[in-house]
């Protein structure tokens, strides 16, 4: 009886109906063809459900043979159907649909609004809001900007105050690439290469570029795989490049290296990262050129010299606070600043991360940013370095409240590749993104247009930039350099409203100097070292 049991009953129909046609056709010598039709269904399924109880791969096979296999289909296209029919506008992850929607509506130019008011509940914990003027500003009409280069830059860049985030080529194909730097070309403002090397589709539009550096050091990297001080200079000489950031870590995978198999370096890759085609490449998880914060400043001084004066800095994910601060005495000890640093929180975006590194390493970024913004006005460092910052930074508000804590400007990596067509397909990793967008298939990239995706990189910066504009003239402010902790509000867990004022912490100028005393900052600061990532010898 068993083949009677309903986990077999798949198996046991098709093996019935083979066996009957088999023995119609031995039976009916003239309908041998019509009946061999017929045959092959029943034959195909009776073969798999043969397998499927012989195989050990998968136990719920053996056990539900033919049946089985709708687990492995309904579980491939889950996430397609949660999508698009359980998923709610607010719920969705790590984008919810309304923020997808509003990317994809600005990136056209069609009816960014919305009816009926909003779908959160105001009173929950953790909502938050800008306070509003009684007395609104007219919005600004100019792109606001900024001037990034401290006092030992020869070259500043006039940057707009929103911009591409590092994607590597590699990462993001050839057509995302040209499409990106063609947007950024046509609406003034900055794409960041990632760091995987400048490639030929990053040069095509001529649009500016922020050159980023890691560990790796591809485009600059000796056959040893260290740091080539001459290949960066030469490099570095492009007009079109308008800023060298050096990456220390990623928010989405902070202190985790990674391996680009001998399999997959193409002789283009090849030339465009500087490495040999014969063996792995590896990009370890911390710099050989510096060890030590005094050496990561000297690193940079020289990365300043050797572009002639642009401007140079770093990007990094906050994680043990004593190593910032360390980098702050440096800064101290040395007179050596970066012109720029930019706080990578751990929401942000990747290709391919452990899961645990992306759920739970890193600190997010409203937290690093408000605490380097603190430490740098807590050693009167503030004035010569600007703020970058970057992770899930879609909307004019999202600009308005890390700019409320410190941000000079920010970056978006996920925005624009919804601009360009992505889809939150999440096929990153596996290179068959649908839209052609993370992927090296040609097949798939040339799905994607790039002077129309171009033009709706730059419709979307457009009209993301006047939404910021939008929301400073509601709070009867001009320019986000106005914006302060006090004008975001959020709702605690025990339902009483706060500032960013009173749950973010601050430091007076100076106030780091003196020690920090009865702050947060008093015993990182007191465990930081100029000479040493490490806590201070004997201050544990």
């Amino acid at each position: 009886m068993l083949a009677f049991r309903k986990r077999f009953i798949a198996f046991t129909l098709s093996a019935a109906a083979t066996l009957l046609l088999l023995g119609l056709i031995a039976a009916l010598p003239g309908w041998h063809g019509v009946l061999l039709a017929v045959l092959a269904a029943p034959g195909l399924l009776t073969l798999t459900g043969l397998y499927d109880l012989v195989q050990t791969r998968h136990a719920v096979l053996r056990n539900y043979p033919i049946i089985g296999h709708l687990r492995f289909l309904l579980e491939d296209i889950r996430p397609e159907i949660r999508q698009y029919f359980f998923e709610d506008d607010k719920s969705g992850m790590p984008f919810p649909r309304d923020k997808r929607a509003i990317v994809y509506q600005r990136a056209k130019h069609q009816l960014d609004k919305r009816p009926f008011g909003t779908h959160y509940n105001v009173y929950d914990s953790q909502f938050e809001w800008l306070h509003h003027s009684i007395a609104p500003r007219p919005p600004a009409t100019e792109g606001f900007r900024l001037t990034i280069g401290g006092p030992d830059c020869r070259q500043p860049y006039n940057a707009s105050v929103f911009n591409i985030s590092a994607m590597s080529y590699g990462a993001l194909s050839s057509n995302a690439i040209r499409a990106l730097n063609r947007g950024a070309s046509l609406g003034h403002f900055a794409h960041d290469t990632g760091e995987g090397g400048i490639s030929p589709y990053h040069r095509e539009a001529g649009g500016d570029l922020i050159w980023e550096i890691g560990s790796g050091y591809f485009g600059c990297r000796a056959a040893d795989g260290g740091f080539d001080a001459q290949a960066f200079a030469a490099t570095a000489a492009d007009p079109q490049v308008k800023m060298i950031e050096v990456k220390l870590s990623q928010g989405a995978k902070p202190g985790h290296g990674g391996v680009l198999p001998r399999a997959k370096i193409t002789p283009e890759i090849a030339a465009i990262r500087g490495v040999p085609m014969d063996r792995d490449c590896v990009s370890p998880a911390c710099h050989s050129a510096f060890s030590t914060p005094a050496g990561l400043l000297e690193f940079l001084a020289e990365l300043r010299r050797l572009s002639g004066g642009k401007p140079v800095g770093f990007k990094l994910c906050i994680g043990h606070p004593w190593e910032f601060l360390g980098i702050v005495k440096a800064m101290l000890e040395t007179g050596v600043t970066p012109d720029f640093i930019v706080i990578d929180g751990k929401e942000g975006g990747t290709g391919a991360a452990p899961l645990e590194f992306m759920d739970h390493i890193g600190m997010p970024l409203r937290d690093g940013l408000s605490f380097v913004h603190a430490a740098l006005v807590g050693a009167n460092l503030r004035d010569r370095i600007k703020l970058g910052c970057a992770g899930k930074i879609i909307s004019g508000f999202d600009m308005a409240r890390v700019i409320a804590l410190g941000a000079d400007w920010c970056n978006a990596a996920r925005g624009f590749m919804f601009a360009i067509g992505c889809i939150q397909a999440q096929h990153c990793h596996t290179g068959a993104c649908p839209t052609g967008v993370a992927t090296q298939d040609p097949m798939r990239q040339r799905a994607l247009d790039v002077p129309g995706k171009a033009e709706r990189v730059a419709r979307f910066h457009q009209d993301t930039v006047k939404s910021l504009a939008e929301i400073l003239a509601a709070a009867g402010l001009d320019h986000p350099k106005q914006l302060m902790p006090q004008h975001i509000m959020r709702r605690g867990v025990d339902g009483r409203i706060h500032s960013f004022n009173d749950r973010y912490p601050a430091l007076k100028p100076g106030q780091l100097l003196e020690g920090a005393a009865g702050t947060i900052f008093e015993e990182p600061w007191a465990l930081a070292s100029a000479t040493h990532f490490a806590p201070a010898p004997g201050s544990l």
